[in-house]
């Protein structure tokens, strides 16, 4: 085929060559339609990456069981109602309740953090303290660049052990192997058994829904935390013994609740819940929607209905993000591809001028025996080869803005081979569909009337 229409793709190509500057702003259109169909699919696939990422950070299929901490200089009906029932709040019974009651629970982790100050050979830095079991490791991917996890003895014993973040590491342990080496977290000494690898993700905001910095965090076991440092339980229960008392009325005996008043009390026995918060995982995504409804339930007879607590799913939350992005990734790529549209319809209201300019032309090469089929050939050369030459362009414009765009506005950026051969693959397309008419027009002149035109 092309030994036969060879002559008419060079007389294509001659024509381009000779009209450089109309050719390359009939191009334009392509070309910038390719690279921003390229950049918008590069901004949408790190957007998706991200998301995937923080997923990742928060836990597949994690269920977060937060308090919410009643305000004591509130007087309102209902926070007296809620202090008269006296709910101890998250502690680590609900915990064993949990694991013991649901059978979709695969982990479950409790936690308690509070921040303080690392003080070894001189120096300090401000981090935080997070008391959890060996599960939490597991419900939030974090694997250890060296040592080990907490043993059962260490966890049931409350032992003064822990792990440090990369950052802690790179602080205090940069010259020496920090296994086996003391730290000091609020005057509390501390065995350092394991180092977690460092973590880049971006949190961007899920800091409250279970995702903390975990670069800068030291991990002990939870009764470590209770019995070295803070155990709110034990305020919580000096404070409901106190605010019930036994009072007899003619000969009868009636149990009268008093509410503890709150002038009276430190600003640390605001929040009576031991622990800060529960992480549960569940076997199956399907079966997040169930298992929260049912620890909704479960938890409001245990804390004597009280509403004290509320329940989250991060990665539902994370997931309703990504598709609100794809809708917008959507958009992007849409108007995106408006240019490519308008730089097919530049390339054919191009195309139909040359005709018109080049009619003698395509009357000569018909009076001397060209057929209908070369001069198609000709004027659809021509379109293919300057929306596939603009494509090209486009292509190589499309990565460098990119690659500018994560440089300078810090926004992740992940080129895809499928986004680049779409973009081409419409590219050419356009000068298939857009130059066809023009070419036909060109090839259904009559040759004697091409030769009189002026």
């Amino acid at each position: 085929m092309f030994k036969r229409y060879g002559h008419d793709i060079r007389i294509a190509v001659e024509s381009i060559l000779s009209n450089k500057l109309k050719s390359i702003l009939t191009a334009l259109g392509i070309i910038f339609g390719v690279a921003a169909v390229i950049s918008m699919l590069a901004i949408g696939k790190g957007a998706q990456q991200e998301i995937l990422d923080q997923i990742k950070m928060v836990g597949v299929n994690n269920i977060l069981i937060s308090p919410i901490v009643q305000d004591k200089s509130s007087d309102s009906q209902e926070g007296e109602m809620q202090l008269n029932k006296f709910s101890r709040g998250l502690t680590l019974l609900d915990v064993e309740a949990i694991r013991s009651t649901i059978p979709a629970v695969k982990r479950i982790s409790p936690e308690i953090s509070f921040n303080s100050t690392i003080v070894l050979s001189g120096m300090r830095y401000t981090a935080k303290l997070v008391g959890v079991s060996n599960d939490y490791f597991e419900l939030y991917n974090l694997p250890l660049s060296q040592g080990v996890f907490f043993n059962d003895y260490q966890e049931e014993h409350g032992i003064q052990v822990c792990l440090i973040g990369a950052n802690i590491r790179a602080k205090f342990f940069s010259q020496v192997d920090p296994i086996g080496q003391y730290l000091k977290f609020d005057n509390v000494w501390l065995k350092v058994i394991g180092v977690l690898e460092k973590t880049n993700v971006s949190l961007t905001g899920f800091e409250d829904q279970g995702v903390n910095v975990y670069n800068d965090n030291v991990y002990i076991p939870i009764k470590t935390l209770l019995m070295r440092y803070q155990n709110r339980a034990l305020v919580n229960t000096k404070l409901a013994s106190e605010a019930t008392s036994m009072t007899v009325f003619g000969g009868g005996m009636h149990m009268s609740r008093v509410v503890v008043n709150s002038s009276n009390a430190s600003a640390s026995e605001t929040n009576y819940n031991q622990l800060d918060k529960i992480v549960v995982q569940v076997q199956e995504t399907e079966q997040l929607t169930p298992t929260t409804e049912v620890l909704s339930r479960m938890m409001l007879r245990r804390h004597s209905e009280v509403k004290d607590f509320e329940i989250t799913v991060p990665e539902l939350l994370l997931k309703q993000q990504q598709r609100t992005k794809d809708i917008f990734n959507i958009v992007l790529g849409a108007i995106a591809s408006i240019s490519l549209i308008v730089g097919g319809i530049g390339i054919m209201n191009i195309m139909f001028a040359s005709v018109m300019e080049r009619i003698k032309e395509i009357g000569t090469r018909m009076a001397i025996g060209a057929k209908k089929m070369d001069i198609v050939v000709q004027f659809l050369s021509e379109a293919v080869l300057i929306s596939v030459t603009g494509g090209f362009i486009g292509v190589f414009l499309g990565i460098i803005l990119s690659v500018a765009i994560h440089q300078i506005a810090g926004i992740t950026t992940i080129i895809s081979f499928f986004s680049v051969v779409i973009a081409f693959g419409v590219s050419a397309a356009v000068g298939v569909i857009f130059g066809y008419s023009p070419a036909k027009r060109a090839s259904e002149r009559d040759p004697i009337e091409s030769l009189r035109y002026e």
